[in-house]
């Protein structure tokens, strides 16, 4: 065969396989619905220990207080979780990153299901919760638009204030591991979404006829990635363990605050100094000196430590204030938290009609309002108001505030972005419970 005839033939196969490649149908974004089962499942196994934790004391032998470490390290590994599994995204890809949580997420729950030993089951909690986190990571870099992330963050909100029912059901109905495992289920989500995302993916542009014309090289196909993230690269590790160094720092604030409050002001000028030497590492430097990525950021970690400290004070405020019972106060709240959920979409659905200042605007009106109501009132039901406001605050906060830190990154920083936005919100549900001990539940 001769050169010409050689490289007739090639061309005419990637003409064909052009050809056919273009003729697939292709999928269309993934729907929200699959992203909202693929992230949601971590807030309800976040709060399903609530109403069961003395007979979890019991079962492993440990005291009540040891016990809530199992609630702790949930929380430790979602906060570091997120910015390193949104880290993998970026550097190698959709199906790296969810094949990693996945892994976690199943093992940390085969972990909890069968270990008898609470060191054992605090690592299967935090396994489950960084691969949680993983997923949850995915799912908002795929959202793509303010009104499907308020699907995701609604449904957060939904499944995260039905979880201590759920939990308790599960455990008198079966067992309290039962309870720990209901997580698992957004792995259901992860061939839909992969299926979806992968098909989804913009393809690459074919090469000209005179371009193909020179023989080269064969070489391996590449899968297709999320949008947004930027495969390949070396893995920052230095900033990764710095940033886990500051994170766990902070979570601890509340149980050691001068050993945390040491650590965390180590960790941050370590995380500042290795930032200036490397400023396109696990945390971008352009992304973090931006404005409109710090004030969400830091405006949605106020408005989540608020929302936190709330949901913890109220039900206590009910009993004291209002003479409600236990059973009254925890439906009531049921109601309160599921009505600002919902409501919270309507923000998200309306968001893209409304300039950022007048969403801010009104996230920073309810927020205070809610929390001015907690402090003052002494009616129930205007209780419950308080706690509908802070929720749908909160909420309105994680679904808005998110796709504004993500557009204020270039498109390979996006998983970034959402990460460590994601990371600040989820500070402040480690910051709100001590909160509000600090001010209501010790008194």
């Amino acid at each position: 065969m001769t050169t010409a005839t050689a490289t007739a033939t090639a061309s005419a196969t990637t003409a064909t396989t052009t050809a056919r490649a273009a003729s697939r149908p292709r999928l269309g974004p993934v729907p929200v619905l699959w992203l909202a089962l693929l992230a949601t499942p971590l807030a309800a196994g976040a709060n399903a220990p609530v109403l069961i934790l003395p007979d979890m004391a019991r079962a492993l032998g440990v005291s009540g207080s040891t016990a809530t470490w199992l609630v702790a390290s949930y929380a430790w590994a979602m906060a570091v979780g997120t910015p390193l599994l949104a880290g993998l995204l970026r550097r190698r890809g959709l199906r790296a990153a969810l094949r990693v949580a996945s892994a976690l997420l199943v093992g940390g729950t085969l972990l909890v299901a069968a270990s008898p030993w609470l060191p054992l089951t605090l690592t299967g909690r935090a396994a489950q919760a960084a691969g949680g986190a993983g997923l949850t990571a995915v799912a908002m870099s795929l959202a793509g638009s303010a009104r499907r992330m308020g699907v995701i963050s609604a449904g957060f909100g939904i499944l995260g204030a039905s979880g201590p029912l759920l939990g308790a059901q599960l455990a008198h109905a079966v067992s309290w591991r039962l309870s720990l495992c209901v997580s698992v289920i957004a792995v259901l989500a992860v061939p839909m979404v992969s299926r979806y995302a992968t098909a989804s993916a913009t393809p690459t542009t074919p090469t000209t006829p005179a371009a193909s014309a020179a023989p080269t090289a064969p070489t391996a196909p590449t899968a297709p990635t999320a949008p947004g993230t930027a495969p390949g690269g070396r893995f920052d590790v230095r900033g990764a363990a710095l940033l886990t160094a500051f994170v766990t720092a902070l979570v601890l604030l509340p149980h050691a605050p001068v050993a945390a409050l040491g650590s965390s002001a180590v960790a941050a000028t370590l995380l500042a100094l290795h930032v200036r030497r490397q400023p396109d590492g696990f945390v971008p430097a352009s992304l973090i000196r931006k404005p409109l990525f710090l004030g969400s950021a830091l405006l949605a970690l106020a408005l989540s430590g608020s929302y936190f400290t709330l949901l913890f004070s109220v039900p206590r405020l009910l009993a004291d204030r209002a003479g409600w019972d236990a059973g009254t106060a925890g439906t009531g709240q049921l109601v309160a938290l599921l009505t600002g959920s919902a409501l919270s979409w309507l923000l998200a659905a309306a968001s893209a009609r409304m300039s950022r200042v007048a969403v801010r605007s009104v996230l920073v009106g309810v927020g205070a309002a809610a929390a001015a109501i907690a402090v003052f009132a002494s009616w129930g039901p205007l209780l419950l108001v308080a706690t509908v406001g802070g929720t749908f605050a909160a909420t309105g906060a994680n679904a808005v505030l998110s796709m504004h830190a993500a557009s204020s990154a270039p498109d390979p920083q996006r998983p970034t972005a959402i990460g460590l936005f994601a990371l600040c919100y989820q500070l402040g549900g480690a910051f709100g419970p001590a909160i509000a001990t600090a001010l209501v539940l010790a008194a």
